[in-house]
């Protein structure tokens, strides 16, 4: 009887002390603070690295994207075999939840970061979330994946649409009829360069408060993308941004219009690598630093590597 208390006892312990350990070797895990200069990945394509401080700590990833560059093409998460009704639950399911690093070695774009907004979703624990890899999943605002709708429109969520080396944000959730790849986000952060009257009024009601983000960003003409993730819920390490601060960002960056996609534990930027995708920023799902979470819906991009 006292060794099995002393068995009921040692379990317990374990209970309690293994989420510290993995949650320490998470954080021990990750990258230095460091800042890295504009530097090519692949053509087309140039990634840096921003260190902040003030007014808490932040680290900033930006993806350069040049879309005329020859062989650059953007590809969204395929349908759940052209969508696919479950009559267990019900529904109608559009994809299947990947992680992004996932989605990167299943279809062989060279980089990728997580788009729409989706549901179902739960996070509880590492152990009680929804959905995980594999798991069908539905999507919020407008998805097209090589001229495939998964998912309408919705005049509530603005949708981002790739044309022909060319991209453009549709505030009403549209895409004009020959877009091939189109994503949707929550609020157009800028248009003409100036931000919108949705967000200013947005950034009075959340009261300066920070978040991980994922915004897409377009020049004038459309045919220059930045993708700008903020890592967050980081104490000490990166705490993210502030609705007003990354819309100042992207227009300091010179876009005209800009998007917010799904952030906060989605916020994933991985890139193709070997022996396997790397993962360039530091995500975190269930409150746990560097892991990923798997998303309804990816953004990635073909591209051709750098010449020798």
């Amino acid at each position: 009887m006292a060794r099995w208390r002393q068995t009921q006892q040692g379990l317990l312990w374990l209970g309690l002390l293994l989420p510290l350990v993995l949650y320490g070797s998470s954080v021990l895990s990750r990258p230095n603070r460091a800042p890295i200069a504009p530097r090519p990945l692949f053509q087309g394509i140039v990634y840096s690295r921003q260190i902040k401080n003030q007014p808490r700590p932040q680290i900033i990833h930006i993806v350069d994207i040049d879309l005329l560059a020859p062989g650059l093409r953007p590809f969204v998460t395929p349908g759940y075999d052209g969508t696919a009704f479950d009559p267990i639950e019900l529904k109608t399911w559009e994809t299947v939840a990947q992680r992004t690093s996932e989605f990167v070695d299943a279809e062989g774009v060279q980089l990728a970061i997580n788009a729409n907004f989706f549901y179902p979703f739960r996070e509880v624990a590492l152990w009680n979330y929804r959905p995980r890899s594999g798991q069908p999943g539905n999507l919020v605002g407008l998805a097209i994946s090589d001229g495939e709708t998964l998912s309408t429109g919705d005049s509530n969520w603005a949708s981002l649409c790739f044309l022909q080396q060319q991209a453009l944000i549709n505030d009403d959730g549209t895409c004009p009829e020959n877009t091939q790849q189109a994503v949707a986000g929550r609020i157009v952060l800028l248009e003409n360069g100036q931000p919108t009257d949705t967000v200013q009024q947005q950034i009075v009601d959340e009261n300066g408060k920070p978040y991980p983000f994922t915004v897409a960003a377009l020049n004038a003409d459309g045919t220059r993308l930045w993708l700008v993730l903020v890592d967050g819920k980081q104490p000490l390490y990166s705490e993210g941004l502030t609705l007003e601060e990354v819309t100042t960002l992207v227009q300091d960056l010179g876009a005209d219009t800009a998007l917010q996609l799904d952030g906060g534990g989605s916020t994933t930027l991985a890139i193709a690598a070997s022996p396997k995708p790397q993962v360039l920023n530091v995500p975190i799902h269930a409150k746990v630093p560097g892991q990923e979470r798997p998303v309804a819906n990816n953004l990635g991009f073909f591209a051709q590597p750098l010449a020798p």
